[in-house]
């Protein structure tokens, strides 16, 4: 049967040897029509389904306005977007998301297309990479409470802002998604987390302007593998301690990546002065490829752009069982390792592993150097790791 919306027809029926019912969006028009209600549409009619459904959004470019898909549904429901969809070029300041997937059980988006942002316009008025007051745009997309999802097979281009943003999931796994925008594009982060449990990245390139893969507070149980990173940022457990009633975050592992012409490496960052006294624990970087990075291995806990804290008072965000294993390749500036941990909370159980990070500069050889922390050595260690006592330096 089908139904007309505008000039879109949706098709619901089912599919030879697929048991849900599916429900298709064809297009009625020319390409570049807007397809806002007719995907609402789909989407509202597959989340009452009492079977699980699909909606299929063909190939060809489409406009898409902002848009939010929320359940709960009755059912589990699948998205294959094979064509590409585009938001508005304008700078739209003060918006806070342009796709939202929100409170699903049993979530797919896959199908090969591409969300494309067009960011270009935006990023000329974006100044939150300089201010701390400034106007926010729109996220790309962002997952809400969604449990027991897959997310494969799709690409992120030029979001505005963040292009993808994780909040509450649960049992969700992410593979084979592609995200580009320009190493000059600020605060175009590739994939953000927090308060979620249970998520998995693999097998995803991502090139951006800021930190590839963002861990926010309250994540727990992350595993990132075959991630290529590079431009951007690098890949991030924080900045923790911005905001007061921040939550844990424990169970991060990263394995088998590699990291090219990227501003950082592996980082931890946390403000000093931190609004609250929460714990960050169980982090592991294992088997990692470094292709000029800059700041490769980076415990950061006077993490302060913009100068909007007070670096006098040390961070309160407790760092604790950390390692750094087989990381190897080559460093963009001579500060190879930097562990600087707070002087009020020194970092706890800290592991150095078989590290291999070359500087050839004029400026001299690769260094290591350590904060408030005595690293557990493991293995060997080029640049020479330092060993010793908790240590001061100078503020």
């Amino acid at each position: 049967m089908g139904a007309y919306f505008g000039a879109f027809t949706v098709f619901i029926f089912c599919l030879l040897g697929f048991s849900a019912n599916a429900v298709y969006i064809t297009i009625g028009s020319s390409p570049g029509s807007d397809i806002t209600q007719a995907l609402l549409k789909a989407f509202t009619t597959a989340c009452q389904s009492p079977t699980p459904s699909r909606v299929v959004i063909p190939k060809g470019e489409f406009k898409l306005g902002e848009i939010q898909m929320r359940g709960p549904c009755k059912a589990p429901v699948e998205i294959t977007i094979q064509g590409t969809v585009k938001a508005d070029g304008n700078a739209i300041q003060g918006k806070d998301t342009w796709i939202v997937f929100g409170n699903i059980n049993g979530f797919k988006l896959n199908g090969g297309g591409a969300f494309d942002g067009e960011g270009n316009a935006a990023w000329r008025v974006n100044n939150c990479h300089q201010t701390f007051n400034c106007k926010k745009l729109p996220i790309s997309i962002r997952f809400d409470f969604v449990e027991n999802a897959e997310i494969k097979d799709i690409s992120s281009i030029d979001a505005k802002n963040f292009h993808i943003n994780v909040l509450g999931a649960k049992n969700m796994t992410m593979d084979h998604i592609n995200i580009i925008a320009p190493k000059d594009s600020p605060n175009t982060d590739g994939i953000h987390l927090g308060r979620s449990d249970g998520v998995k990245i693999l097998n995803t390139f991502i090139s951006t302007g800021d930190d590839c893969i963002s861990v926010g507070d309250g994540m727990k149980n992350l595993h990132v593998e075959k991630v290529t990173c590079g431009p951007g940022h690098g890949i991030s457990v924080g900045s923790l301690g911005r905001y007061g009633n921040e939550q844990d975050v424990s169970g991060i592992r990263v394995i088998n990546c590699t990291l090219q012409q990227t501003d950082n490496g592996l980082r931890i960052k946390t403000w000093p002065s931190a609004a609250c006294s929460t714990t960050a624990s169980d982090i592991h970087f294992e088997n990692i490829i470094l292709k000029n990075v800059m700041n490769p291995i980076l415990i950061d806990q006077e993490y302060c752009p913009w100068n909007q804290c007070n670096k006098q008072k040390p961070s309160t965000i407790k760092l604790a069982n950390i390692s750094f294993k087989q990381i190897r390749g080559t460093s963009g500036n001579k500060d190879a390792v930097k562990l600087l941990c707070s002087r009020g909370y020194p970092c706890q159980n800290v592991e150095i592993g078989d590290i291999d990070i070359r500087y050839s500069g004029a400026d001299g050889p690769a260094t290591f150097q350590c904060s408030n922390v005595s690293p557990k050595l493991m293995g060997t260690q080029s640049p020479k790791a330092c060993s010793g006592p908790v240590t001061n330096l100078p503020q």
